[in-house]
């Protein structure tokens, strides 16, 4: 049988010259910045810690592909733009996806392929998918030199819809699609993902909520005894049994609270005030801010509850919240510290869509959380490539997609020597200098 790939093709003449092609370069990558990722991995070691919480219970002296590799190449190509384990059919060839995972991109040999990566996918039981979940917060936690004074951790759920049977997706009217609705923790101070766990498509309850906290909360108490907290979200998340507990422990929250009557009787004097104001002042809109004590039906005491409130041409609009915090006035309470929140939304897009970790088509749930696991590992990496850029370089807070066109989608000549292997980047590469003082920075002592 005839491979296709292999057959020239033809583009129109360039000088009255006939331009034709073919897939028969060689050992030619199109992922030559793969060795940059893998410079960070070496530095995180995120596949050997994955790893060592996976049992493996295959001979040792029979195995060809020890587990640690496996994730590492799926974890690569996910970063690289290669979602689908289906790639690795292909890539398990490539020289520098070899060569980042430490084989010889001649002699060496060829990378795992997709049934082996689905296998393990699907390995973990629900025990091993909870040890995963604690490698990833341990990362997180990690991170940091030492225990911060204050930290705040943004929570979000996102929509992922679904395209079959998966087990734990439903319709959820909202967003008029089957689906899951993993719930995304972020401490969005310094873009790093704390935890993420997948779910069904459906609202999560105040119970659900105050049980992930809990454990959350648990573990990074354990490391940071004296770290305080502050739990931040929207409005469905200020559930009262969330808020009861983070009372009941000490955790500080602000979160978005619906508007209803009584709370735009207990500000209506601010707002006719600003209202009234902006009238006179013919302006097109004025924003003014107001604080109360509020207590719903359904809490056990009164919360403060701060109040954005704004009067336009089109009429008057107030957003509120509910906070723990005693300190700072209703605007620094609303503007400075609520909205923040919103970074949290670009983290997550970060995460789904540049990184695709919707790709949860598996029929198990444990073998999806497994597969948001390797995609917040491959988040993990490209955030760790783009905080080795110097911050005055214009990539420096580059999204993800740029980061990979520019810096891991390059084309190289992969060369095997007996004494050396070659990587010959394209002269006109753009990002030369940059590419080689990370290269050099990664590397590390």
């Amino acid at each position: 049988m005839i491979d296709d790939t292999t057959l020239p093709f033809a583009f129109p003449a360039v000088g009255r010259k006939k331009v034709t092609a073919a897939f028969d370069g060689g050992r030619i990558t199109s992922d030559g910045g793969v060795m940059l990722l893998a410079e960070a991995e070496r530095r995180l070691s995120i596949a050997a810690k994955l790893a060592a919480v996976i049992p493996d219970g295959r001979d040792a002296s029979r195995v060809i592909h020890p587990l640690a590799d496996i994730l590492r190449a799926r974890i690569f190509a996910i970063a690289c733009g290669w979602e689908d384990a289906d790639d690795l059919d292909s890539l398990r060839f490539d020289p520098a996806f070899k060569l980042a995972c430490g084989r010889l991109p001649d002699s060496g040999r060829d990378l795992c392929s997709q049934p082996t990566i689905s296998r393990w996918e699907n390995a973990p039981d629900l025990r091993g998918v909870i040890r995963l979940g604690r490698v990833m917060l341990d990362l997180w936690l990690n991170s940091y030199p030492a225990p911060p004074a204050e930290v705040t951790l943004d929570i979000d759920d996102t929509c992922d819809v679904v395209h079959g049977h998966q087990q734990l997706s439903l319709f959820n009217a909202h967003y008029d699609a089957r689906c899951f609705l993993p719930i995304h923790v972020y401490d969005t101070a310094t873009s790093r993902p704390v935890a993420m766990i997948l779910r069904p498509g459906k609202t999560p309850s105040g119970k659900e909520i105050r049980g992930h906290l809990r454990r959350l909360v648990r573990h990074i108490r354990r490391r940071w005894p004296a770290t305080r907290i502050t739990v931040r979200g929207d409005g469905h998340y200020g559930r009262p049994e969330v808020m009861d507990w983070c009372e009941a422990n000490g955790i500080d929250y602000l979160f978005g609270l619906p508007g209803n009557r009584v709370l735009d009787r207990l500000v209506d004097e601010t707002a006719d005030d600003i209202r009234t104001r902006r009238a006179l002042e013919k302006k097109p809109c004025l924003r003014g801010f107001a604080e109360t004590r509020y207590r719903a039906k359904s809490w056990k005491r009164e919360r403060r509850a701060c109040a954005r409130i704004e009067a336009s041409t089109q009429g008057l609009d107030i957003r509120f919240v509910v906070t723990s915090l005693g300190a700072g006035s209703p605007e620094h309470v609303y503007e400075a510290l609520y909205c923040a929140r919103g970074q949290a939304e670009n983290l997550i897009k970060l995460h789904k869509s540049q990184l695709a970790s919707d790709r949860t088509s598996c029929r198990s749930p444990l073998a999806n959380q497994v597969r948001l696991v390797l995609h917040t590992a491959a988040y993990w990496l490209v955030l760790a490539l783009r905080d080795a850029i110097p911050k005055t370089h214009a990539l420096a807070v580059a999204e993800f997609a740029t980061l990979r066109l520019r810096l891991l989608k390059l084309g190289a000549r992969v060369i095997e020597t007996a004494s050396r292997v070659r990587l010959a980047f394209a002269a006109a590469c753009p990002e030369a200098a940059l590419i080689r003082h990370l290269a050099t920075g990664l590397a590390g002592p």
